[in-house]
Formats: structure tokens, C-alpha cells, sequence
């Protein structure tokens, strides 16, 4: 079971807003760990983007889930795990990631915050400690009370896109990809045949990331 990011973000009336975000890349390719990220990024912010306030979520891909929640006040939470790692559990972190940050960080600040100006620093402590699922929920003691029939379950990324979209398309618009990494996209994609940045990433082409 694995974790492998946590973000916070600000849905706004067009785009999201990345305000703060932690990472454990240690399963990937040192030299793809760049763009694995500026992935992880961008779908967080893409996740956040089409999700409706008050809702939440966990979205498929191959062996990967993206769970997220997006409360009724524009803050939302991403977390990007294996598909082996409890979905309750991801959805009580998001929720005690949210409710610290909205005390620590005044809402006036999230709408233009950036992860080097928004001053929280807890991020890297709590995907470091829920990396296990049976210690985080011991040390927390917080008990299962959602109501796990209200998560709503996509079973791929396309299936959040409207009509006529393209993920191709939103991949080479993104401000969270450098120019290196939307090249990296396009070249493995041509090559492997998928559609999903998951899917690319985790190419058995000699030059990319494997796990």
C-alpha cells in the first residue's frame, strides 16, 4: 500500500489553485521524479476543477486511485494512492488535512496563495505518517463515519471531462507542466497507445519510470 501525494487546493469559478502540496516519489525513476510530479500536479488540480462543491470523489486508473474532496467553502484535497490502500482512510486524512489547514490559513489567502507563500507545513508529516493505514487510524482514533455510498466513483479520468475534451489537449494547456514533461507526455503516449498519464508514466519503455 502506498501514498504517493497530498495536495490542497482552491477550487475557483475557472481553475484550481495549488496552495500546498507533499510528495513520495521514492518508488520512481530519480531522473523521472520532475515530471512524475508535475503529473500528480496537474491531475490534482484537473480532479478539483470538475468536482462539484460538497463532493467527494475517487477516480480510476489502472492500478491507481485519485481520491478527492472539495468542501462547500472552495477548499479542496487530492491524494493519489495505490489501489491496494483503503479509500476510507484517504478520505479521513483529507478531511483532517482540510479542517487543520482552514485554521491555520485564513481563507482570504487561498484564492491567490501559492505553495511558497501559504504557511503550512504539515503536509510532508501526515503523508509520511498515513504511508501506513493501520497507524495513521490507531494514532488518530478517528472512527469510519462517512458514508462511503455518497463517494462518487469514476473509473477513469476521461469520464471527468466534458464533451468533446480531450486530455491531450488539457495536458499541452496546463500551466503545471513544464515544457519537458508535456514532451515526455506525448512521446510515451505515441509509443504506448494510452490514454492516461498513469498509464504513460509507468511505461515499460526503456526511458521511463517503473515501479
Amino acid at each position: 500500500m502506498k501514498l504517493y501525494s497530498l495536495s490542497v487546493l482552491h477550487k475557483g469559478s475557472t481553475k484550481a489553485n495549488l496552495l500546498k502540496a507533499a510528495y513520495d516519489l521514492s518508488s520512481f525513476s530519480f531522473f523521472q521524479r520532475s515530471s512524475v510530479q508535475e503529473f500528480m500536479t496537474f491531475t490534482s488540480a484537473l480532479i478539483v476543477e470538475r468536482s462539484a462543491l460538497g463532493s467527494r470523489a475517487s477516480i480510476k486508473e489502472q492500478e491507481y486511485l485519485c481520491h478527492v474532496y472539495v468542501r462547500n467553502d472552495n477548499l479542496g484535497g487530492v491524494v493519489i494512492a495505490d489501489s491496494e490502500y483503503p479509500s476510507r482512510v484517504c478520505f479521513t486524512l483529507l478531511d483532517k488535512v482540510l479542517d487543520e489547514f482552514s485554521r491555520q490559513v485564513n481563507s482570504i489567502d487561498w484564492p491567490s496563495g501559492s505553495p511558497a507563500t501559504i504557511q503550512y507545513t504539515a503536509l510532508d508529516s501526515h503523508l509520511a505518517r498515513y504511508q501506513n493505514p493501520r497507524e495513521a487510524d490507531a494514532m488518530t482514533k478517528v472512527q469510519a463515519e462517512l458514508d462511503e455510498t455518497k463517494i462518487i466513483l469514476h473509473n477513469t479520468m476521461e469520464s471527468l471531462l466534458e464533451r468533446g475534451e480531450k486530455l491531450d489537449d488539457l495536458v499541452q494547456k496546463s500551466e503545471h507542466l513544464g515544457n519537458q514533461s508535456k514532451a515526455f507526455y506525448k512521446t510515451v503516449k505515441v509509443n504506448a497507445h494510452c490514454c492516461d498519464w498513469i498509464t504513460v508514466l509507468h511505461s515499460k519503455l526503456p526511458f521511463c519510470v517503473s515501479v
